[in-house]
């Protein structure tokens, strides 16, 4: 049995369970914030938004919103749908309210594309108001006088509503300004032109379109300092003599190799021919004795023979006092 004196006091406990759980499934003070925003929506359906999961603090404020900045199309379900779909419900409704006020056309259905494809639709529609400035990297480049230039760009865009779906980024946009500033810089005379007129650079990758197909629209490129490198142009062409000085060297080198080759060659053959004719020499005796033997020389042609070669060194002595004819030793040694 309860005690009659404690029955007051369960009573208010559970009433108060009972609305903190009411309140809790049923935001009736959301309700009221919205209906005295003049949006229609009712406590079943906050209820039920509860049972599908979707934070009716999230739904509600962005319908709030979107009434009071006349954005009068927009319905709970679309809502709805774009939370279940992983989209930023705040963002998209933010986003809208900008491009009304400011005049742009952008539709719930686009809007809700660009923020469910990844990008910050909010974001895009501010810099479609205020456009962002993109400072490139140093970009090199060699002017036709061999002079290498280094420049620096600022790049003034502007958000492209209907190109951020599918379209480029800002790292295609810096990689087509610094190509641009490239070819401009190495289309160029000589280095000077470029330091005197650098809007020549702009002027000329202005004119190519770089934005087509990105998610941008250049509005202006401005060169915003450019110095001066290495004189690319002297260094070619001294690693080019270099190139030329190796490859006479190894010519020369082959063609000494060539000539030693050569010469140890003739040498070779120089001793074969000495050979030969050390050989042919000892045939000579050979061939005397067999003379000898035949009866075809004589004592005395033999002895007639030896005057003569005596007599031809004693001439060749005397015409070169420096030799030494037959191998003879000096004299007084």
């Amino acid at each position: 049995m309860i005690d009659p004196n404690y029955l007051p006091f369960i009573l208010a406990a559970g009433g108060v369970v009972l609305l903190a759980v009411f309140f809790h499934y049923v935001p009736f003070f959301l309700w009221l914030s919205a209906k005295v925003s003049g949006v229609r929506i009712s406590l079943v359906q906050l209820f039920l938004m509860r049972i599908r999961n979707v934070p009716p603090y999230v739904i509600v404020p962005a319908m709030i919103e979107a009434h009071k900045a006349g954005l009068s199309t927009i319905t709970r379900d679309e809502l709805e749908a774009h939370y279940m779909a992983g989209g930023h419900v705040e963002k998209v409704v933010h986003a809208l309210v900008s491009a009304s006020k400011a005049n742009i056309d952008l539709s719930f259905q686009m809007a809700t594309g660009i923020d469910l494809a990844g990008r910050d639709v909010f974001e895009a529609v501010q810099m479609s108001v205020n456009p962002k400035v993109i400072d490139t990297p140093p970009v090199t480049a060699v002017a036709k006088d061999g002079i290498q230039l280094i420049a620096k760009a600022r790049v003034t865009v502007r958000a492209n509503i209907r190109q951020l779906v599918g379209g480029a980024g800002e790292d295609t946009v810096l990689a087509r300004v610094g190509e641009g500033i490239v070819s401009s810089i190495g289309s160029s005379e000589n280095h000077k032109s470029v330091l005197e007129n650098p809007d020549s650079i702009s002027k000329l990758v202005l004119r190519k379109g770089l934005d087509a197909g990105t998610a941008f629209e250049i509005l202006s490129i401005d060169i915003a300092d450019i110095d001066i490198g290495r004189n690319i142009g002297a260094s070619l062409q001294i690693d080019q003599a270099n190139a030329d000085k190796n490859i006479a060297q190894a010519k020369a080198e082959e063609r000494r190799a060539m000539a030693v080759a050569l010469e140890q060659e003739m040498k070779a053959k120089a001793e074969e021919a000495r050979a030969n004719v050390i050989q042919a020499e000892a045939e000579v005796p050979k061939a005397m004795a067999e003379a000898f033997r035949t009866g075809n020389l004589g004592i005395m042609d033999y002895y007639r023979m030896k005057n003569i070669q005596a007599d031809t060194d004693m001439r060749s002595s005397i015409a070169r006092p420096d030799a030494n004819p037959a191998g003879h030793e000096p004299i007084g040694k």
